[in-house]
C-alpha cells in the first residue's frame, strides 16, 4: 500500500471501514513524512487534515500530532509551514491531543532557531496553539522577546501569537496591555506596525480595569492620528472592544453617529455604517430613540447612494428588533406625533421609489417591519403605503432578469410574505395582484412569485378554483426551452396549481401538465413535480408520474423508490372516494389501500441501502398501514352492536364481574381493544416524533397531527362508549330481553339504544371524515436537508467484536465514552444541539457462581449523564459494579438535546460484553472452605508484617 493508496482510501473509504483502515492509513502517512523526497513529506503532510475528518477520536489525532512535531522539529521551513497550515485547519481537534506537554516540547524547540524565519513559523504555530496552552509561560516570554526583534516577518507573527494568547488568557493580556500600548505611542515605531498593534487591543476585554485603559488609549488614538488609515483602524478596534466588554457599547453608538454625522471622509462613514450595523445584530437593545433618530436624520440628508444604503441596512436591522419599539413608544411618549411623521417612516416612504433597487429594498424592509410591530389600529394609512411601494418594486423588478433586480426582487416577496401573515385582510389583493403579474414578468421572476404564492396560501386558503383558469393557461405557454430555470418554472406552477385545486385535479388540468411534461420536462423535473403533488394530497396524478417514471432510472434501488412511491399514492387515492355513511364502502376502501400499501412497503424495503436506510420512511409508513388496519377494525367493530347486541343476562354478568361495562355486552371489551391499540399507536407517532432530529418543521408537525388524530379517537372511543355514565344506559338490557313494564320504560330504553348506536355511528362518521383529508408525504419523507449523526467510541474495548472485557467482581469497571458528531452540509439548518445524554445500562445475561437469590439492583447498572460537546466532540466516563458473577451485557445509547430542551432519540446504540470474574483471594477462600473447612490464610497487606 502506497501513499497514494492511502489518499484514495481518504477520499472514497466507505462509512463502515475507517474503524478498520485509520491505523493503516496512519502508517502509509507515516512512510510518507519518514520519505527522502520532500514533495512525498509534503503530500503526507497535508493528507492530515483528511484523517482526522474520517477517524476524529483522540488516540489516533495525538499519535498523528506527534509525528508532524517531529516534521517540524526536523524538517525545512516549508515543511514547517505545511504543518502550519495543517495544525490550523484542524483547529477543532487540538484539544485531542493527550501529550500537549510533549507536542509542545518538540515544536517550541525551534524558537532558539537562527533563523528568524524559522521562529517566526513557530510563534504562528504557537500562536495557533493558544487555545490548549494559554497559560505557558516560556511561550509568552517568547512572544514578548520577539515583539522586539528587527526582523519585520518575525515581528507580525509575534503580533498574530500576541492576540491569540490575548484572546485567551488573561495574564497574557494585562501583562502584555502596557508593552503594546508603548510601542503604539513609541514614536521609533513605524506607522505600518502601529496599523497592525492597534488590533491588538480587541482582545483586552478580560476585566473592566483592562478594558477602560485600553478604551482610554484607543480614545487618545483617535484624537492624536486623525489620518484615515488610523482612525478606520482605531475605531473599528474601538466597536470590536465594546461588543466583547458590552459596557461601553452605548459610548460606542455615540462615538461612531458622531463620525458618521460630523467627519466629511466617505472611508470613514462607511467604517463607522459597519460597525454601527455590527452592534445593530450584537446589541439592539441598547439603542435608544436618540441613536436611532440621529441615523435617520444622516440618512435623509445623506446626497450619496452608497452611504444612504448602508445606513438603511443599519436600519431594516433594527426595525426587525425591539429597537423600533423603544423608538416608537418614546415618540409617542414624548409628544403625540403619529407615526407616518417620523423621520424613520418619512425615510422608508421616500426610499420605497428609489432609483436605486436596493435603497428600495431596504426602504419597504423598514415599512413592512414597522407595520408588524406597530398595533393594527394605529398603521391603516402606513399598511396601503407598504402595499403600495411593494407592488411598484415588484412591477419594477419582475421583468428585469438581472441579478440585483432578482435580489431586490426576492427580498421584496419575503418582506410581502411577512405582512401578510401579519395582516391576513391584505392577502386577497396581493395574491390578485401577483397572479396578474405572472403574466408580465420574465421567467426567472415568475419563479420567485411562484414560491411566494405557495408560501402565502400554505397560511391562507386565498388560492380558489377561480383563479386556477389562469394558472393552467399560463402554465400552457409558460416554457417553450429545457432550461434549468425552464424547469424549475414548471415545477413553480405546478406547486401552486396543486394549492388553488385543493388535492382535486381536473381532467383539463392533468392534461395540461402532462402536455407540458413530455414536450420539454427531464425526468428529474417530473419527479419533483410527482413530489410536490404527494405533499399536496394530489395522490391520483402523483400516482401516474410515478408510474411513468420507473422505466426512466438507472437503478434497481431508484426503481423499487418509485414503485413503492406509485404504490403509497394508489393507496391514498383509493380512500378518497369514500361516502359519508357509507361503512361497507369505507371497509372496502380501506382493504384496497392496504393492499397497495403492503405491496409499497415491500418495494420500500427492497429500496434501502446501507447508505440509505430509509428508516423514517419505513418506520411512517408501517405506522400508516397500522392505523388503517385499526380504524377498520374501529368500523368493524361498531357494526357488530347490530349483529350482537348485549346478551339479556348481560346485566349479571356486569354485577357478577364487578365491572359496569358488561351491561353493554361484547362490544365494550372490542372497544377497550381498539382504544388501546389507538393509544399504542400515538404512543409510536411520538417515538417516530423524538427520534426525527434532522426532520423540517411541516414533516414534524404532520406527525403530529398523525399522532393527535389517534389520540382524539381513543379519547372519543372513551367519552362516548366507554365512559360509565354511558355504560349506565344499558343498565336493564335491550328491549325484548328484559320485560319492561311499562311504556314510558319501553321508550326510554329505545331512546338510550338510539343513543348508543348514535354514538357508534359518530364513531365511524369520525373514521371516513379522518379518511378522507389526503395524506401528506412532507419534505422529510423525499429530501433530507439537515443531517446529524453521533460515532461512540468505548474504551476499554475487546480485542476481538464477541471478547468480553474481564473484570474481577471485587473491582468497578471505569467505562470512558468518547463521542464526535458529524454534520451534513447544512449544520444546523432546522435545530442544533445543546447537550448530547449518555445512558449506560447493564443486565446480567448468564451467571455462573453459586445459585442463590440476588437482589435486583446488584444485577444492572443504570447511570446517565449529559454532556456538551466542545467542537463537536465529548467525552466522559462511568463506574459500573459487577459484583455478580457472570457475563453482563452494557449499552450505551446516546441521545441528543437540542438548543430548547428537547431530547431527541437519535441513537446511536452500542454494546459490549462484560464477564465477572473471582477475585482470587475469594476463589482461594472458597477452595479452602470447600476442601474441609480449614482456617482461611489471612489476607496479606502492609499492616501484617508488624
Amino acid at each position: 500500500m502506497s501513499l497514494s493508496t492511502a489518499r484514495s482510501f481518504l477520499s472514497e473509504a466507505c462509512y463502515g471501514e475507517q474503524e478498520l483502515d485509520a491505523n493503516s492509513a496512519l502508517m502509509e502517512l507515516d512512510k510518507g513524512l519518514r520519505s527522502g523526497k520532500l514533495g512525498e513529506q509534503c503530500e503526507a503532510v497535508v493528507l492530515f487534515p483528511k484523517l482526522f475528518e474520517k477517524y476524529p477520536f483522540p488516540i489516533l489525532i495525538n499519535s498523528a500530532f506527534l509525528k508532524l512535531a517531529d516534521i517540524f522539529r526536523l524538517g525545512n521551513n516549508f515543511l514547517r509551514l505545511c504543518v502550519l497550515k495543517v495544525t490550523q485547519q484542524s483547529e477543532k481537534h487540538l484539544e485531542k491531543i493527550l501529550n500537549v506537554d510533549e507536542f509542545v516540547k518538540r515544536v517550541f524547540s525551534v524558537i532558539h532557531s537562527n533563523d528568524p524565519v524559522a521562529r517566526a513559523i513557530t510563534l504562528r504555530m504557537l500562536g495557533s496553539l493558544a487555545s490548549i496552552i494559554p497559560e505557558r509561560k516560556n511561550a509568552h516570554h517568547s512572544i514578548r522577546q520577539s515583539l522586539d526583534s528587527h526582523d519585520n516577518v518575525e515581528v507580525e507573527a509575534a503580533i498574530f501569537a500576541a492576540a491569540s494568547f490575548s484572546a485567551q488568557s488573561k495574564d497574557f493580556a494585562a501583562g502584555i496591555c502596557n508593552k503594546v500600548s508603548e510601542m503604539i505611542q513609541g514614536l521609533d515605531t513605524p506607522v505600518e506596525l502601529k496599523l497592525k498593534l492597534i488590533p491588538m487591543l480587541q482582545h483586552m476585554h478580560h476585566d473592566a480595569s483592562l478594558a477602560s485603559s485600553s478604551r482610554e488609549l484607543l480614545q487618545h488614538l483617535v484624537s492624536s492620528y486623525p489620518s484615515t488609515p488610523m482612525v478606520i483602524v482605531t475605531l473599528h478596534t474601538f466597536t470590536q472592544l465594546a461588543a466583547s466588554s458590552l459596557i461601553d457599547i452605548p459610548k460606542q453608538l455615540q462615538l461612531l453617529l458622531q463620525y458618521l454625522k460630523d467627519d466629511p471622509r466617505k472611508a470613514v462613514k462607511r467604517l463607522a455604517i459597519n460597525d454601527l450595523k455590527l452592534l445593530a445584530k450584537k446589541a439592539p437593545h441598547l439603542w435608544i430613540k436618540e441613536n436611532t433618530q440621529t441615523l435617520c436624520e444622516c440618512a435623509l440628508t445623506s446626497p450619496y447612494n452608497s452611504l444612504k444604503l448602508g445606513m438603511l441596512a443599519v436600519l431594516s436591522t433594527l426595525s426587525g428588533t425591539i429597537a423600533i419599539k423603544q423608538y416608537f413608544n418614546n415618540m409617542t411618549g414624548s409628544s403625540s406625533v403619529p407615526p407616518r411623521l417620523t423621520d424613520l417612516v418619512k425615510l422608508a416612504q421616500e426610499c420605497c421609489y428609489h432609483s436605486n433597487l436596493a435603497v428600495a429594498a431596504h426602504g419597504v424592509i423598514v415599512l413592512s417591519n414597522i407595520v408588524i410591530s406597530y398595533p393594527e389600529k394605529d398603521t391603516l394609512q402606513l399598511e396601503q403605503d407598504t402595499v403600495l411601494g411593494v407592488e411598484s418594486l415588484l412591477m419594477l423588478c419582475s421583468q428585469d432578469n438581472s441579478p440585483s433586480a432578482q435580489a431586490t426582487l426576492r427580498t421584496a416577496l419575503s418582506s410581502l410574505v411577512k405582512l401578510l401573515k401579519s395582516r391576513p385582510h391584505l392577502s386577497q389583493p396581493a395574491v390578485e395582484f401577483l397572479l396578474g403579474q405572472l403574466h408580465l414578468s420574465c421567467d426567472s421572476s415568475r419563479v420567485l412569485m411562484c414560491h411566494t404564492l405557495a408560501a402565502i396560501a400554505t397560511h391562507l386558503p386565498v388560492l380558489g378554483d377561480g383563479m386556477l383558469g389562469d394558472l393552467v393557461d399560463l402554465y400552457s405557454v409558460a416554457s417553450h426551452s429545457s432550461t434549468d430555470k425552464q424547469q424549475e418554472l414548471l415545477v413553480s406552477l405546478a406547486t401552486v396549481i396543486f394549492v388553488a385545486s385543493q388535492s382535486s385535479l381536473s381532467a383539463e388540468v392533468k392534461t395540461v401538465i402532462k402536455q407540458q411534461l413530455e414536450n420539454i420536462a427531464n425526468g428529474w423535473t417530473v419527479y419533483r413535480i410527482a413530489r410536490q403533488a404527494s405533499r399536496m394530497g394530489c395522490h391520483e396524478f402523483s400516482s401516474e408520474l410515478y408510474q411513468s417514471l420507473r422505466t426512466r432510472v438507472a437503478s434497481e434501488h431508484f426503481y423499487f423508490w418509485l414503485n413503492s412511491l406509485k404504490e403509497f399514492s394508489q393507496a391514498e387515492q383509493c380512500l378518497t372516494h369514500m361516502e359519508d355513511r357509507d361503512y361497507s364502502g369505507a371497509m372496502s376502501a380501506i382493504a384496497e389501500a392496504l393492499r397497495s400499501y403492503q405491496k409499497g412497503i415491500a418495494s420500500l424495503t427492497a429500496a434501502s441501502t446501507p447508505l440509505s436506510p430509509l428508516t423514517f420512511q419505513c418506520e411512517f409508513i408501517k405506522l400508516r398501514i397500522d392505523t388503517l388496519q385499526a380504524l377498520s377494525q374501529l368500523i368493524c367493530t361498531c357494526n357488530s352492536l347490530k349483529t350482537s347486541p348485549p346478551p339479556a343476562i348481560a346485566t349479571t354478568i356486569a354485577l357478577t364481574s364487578g365491572n359496569d361495562l358488561q351491561r353493554c355486552g361484547r362490544i365494550s371489551i372490542q372497544m377497550k381493544v381498539c382504544m388501546d391499540e389507538f393509544r399504542s399507536l400515538a404512543a409510536r407517532y411520538a417515538d417516530l416524533h423524538q427520534s426525527s432530529f434532522d426532520a423540517d418543521y411541516a414533516t414534524l408537525r404532520n406527525v403530529e397531527l398523525q399522532q393527535q388524530s389517534c389520540l382524539l379517537v381513543s379519547h372519543v372511543i372513551e367519552a362516548l362508549i366507554l365512559d360509565p355514565q354511558a355504560a349506565s344506559f344499558q343498565e336493564y338490557g335491550t328491549p325484548g330481553s328484559v320485560q319492561t313494564e311499562s311504556e314510558y320504560e319501553r321508550r326510554m330504553m329505545s331512546v338510550f339504544n338510539s343513543v348508543l348506536e348514535q354514538h357508534t355511528g359518530c364513531l365511524c362518521d369520525a373514521v371516513i371524515s379522518l379518511l378522507k383529508i389526503p395524506l401528506s408525504f412532507q419534505r422529510y419523507f423525499f429530501q433530507k436537508l439537515q443531517s446529524t449523526s453521533i460515532k461512540l467510541a468505548l474504551s476499554p474495548s475487546p480485542r476481538t467484536p464477541n471478547e468480553p472485557i474481564p473484570v474481577q467482581n471485587s473491582q468497578q469497571l471505569t467505562l470512558k465514552v468518547e463521542g464526535v458528531v458529524q454534520h451534513g452540509s447544512s449544520p444546523g439548518l432546522f435545530r442544533k444541539i445543546q447537550s448530547v445524554c449518555l445512558n449506560v445500562t447493564s443486565t446480567l445475561q448468564s451467571k455462573t457462581g453459586p445459585d442463590y437469590k440476588i437482589p435486583l439492583d446488584s444485577k444492572t447498572n443504570e447511570i446517565e449523564q449529559r454532556v456538551e460537546p466542545h467542537n463537536d466532540y465529548f467525552s466522559t466516563q462511568f463506574l459500573l459494579n459487577f459484583s455478580i458473577l457472570g457475563t453482563h451485557t452494557v449499552t450505551v445509547e446516546a441521545s441528543v438535546v437540542d438548543e430548547s430542551g428537547i431530547e431527541w432519540k437519535t441513537g446511536p446504540k452500542t454494546t459490549v460484553s462484560v464477564k465477572s470474574l473471582e477475585d482470587p483471594y475469594s476463589q482461594q477462600l472458597r477452595h479452602q472452605i470447600q476442601q474441609g473447612g480449614a482456617q482461611p490464610a489471612p489476607q496479606r497487606g502492609a499492616y501484617n508484617r508488624f
